[in-house]
């Protein structure tokens, strides 16, 4: 048993290394831009650029927009399925899995031709209309996570005694969804909520290709042409990306220590 302890604890130790070492190693790479003494001027440097200024301000709104749009959508969508079809369970299931299976690199494409200038919609002839569709290219990528993470909210409460009760009382559907369903599946929607954000944070492929400096593409140029900037970047994404995940880490904490009602 002893040897058994020292073995797992060494593979633990092993796989922290392979992610923890090379994360240290960036961030003391992204320290040296003064020669001879360890700074913070590659993080000045990056924050004081309008470049970067314009392109996390993008992100940020983009990143609030799809999570707003994100709700809209799954929310009663996961609702009306867990109350009044539930044989539509799998079917949903399997449509919200496909930005899983299908490349990004495809649905984008798939929107470019679609929604170009010549099409019936043509979304991608100005800024703003561009920065729609993009939007909704990311609610499509968190489709997935947003689901599951509004269903498992939705299993865990029992959704028709709730809306008999409100119905009950004179409540309007909205009312009900609002009012009722929602403030209690309310971490299960803030679960979905970070990983949306830390997925529009990070992504890449569908800003490339729509051409519109976002966080991601910002990362990507700097990375060709700086040294040290790019390291502080990629620092920073980690950091973004871990407060969503702490974040959701307390969301789960304050469901599970929720007394029951």
């Amino acid at each position: 048993m002893k040897k058994v302890n020292i073995l797992s604890w060494l593979i633990i130790i092993l796989a922290i290394s392979y992610f923890i070492v090379p994360l240290l190693a960036t961030f003391e790479f992204s320290l040296r831009m003064l020669r001879g003494q360890y700074s913070f001027e590659a993080y000045r440097v990056v924050f004081v650029q309008p470049d970067f200024q314009i392109a996390f301000g993008r992100s940020i709104l983009l990143a609030f927009a799809t999570i707003i749009l994100s709700i809209l959508l799954v929310v009663p969508a996961a609702y009306l399925v867990r109350l009044r079809l539930p044989s539509w369970r799998s079917p949903v299931e399997f449509v919200t899995l496909l930005p899983l299976v299908i490349p990004a690199i495809i649905i984008v494409f798939g929107y470019i031709r679609m929604f170009n200038s010549s099409s019936w919609l043509p979304l991608t002839t100005n800024a703003w209309t561009t920065d729609l569709l993009l939007a909704l290219g990311y609610v499509t990528l968190a489709l997935p996570y947003m689901y599951r993470s509004v269903d498992a909210g939705l299993r865990a409460i029992d959704v028709k005694t709730l809306t008999e009760a409100g119905q009950s009382l004179g409540a309007s559907g909205f009312t009900i969804l609002s009012q009722i369903i929602l403030p209690n599946i309310r971490s299960g929607v803030l679960s979905g909520s970070f990983i949306a954000f830390a997925i529009v944070i990070g992504e890449f492929t569908f800003a490339s290709l729509l051409n519109r400096p976002v966080f991601g593409t910002y990362l990507q140029l700097i990375g060709a042409n700086r040294a040290y900037e790019p390291s502080a970047l990629a620092i920073v994404a980690f950091i973004i990306t871990w407060a969503c995940m702490g974040l959701l880490q307390l969301a789960g904490r304050s469901r599970a220590a929720r007394p029951a009602r």
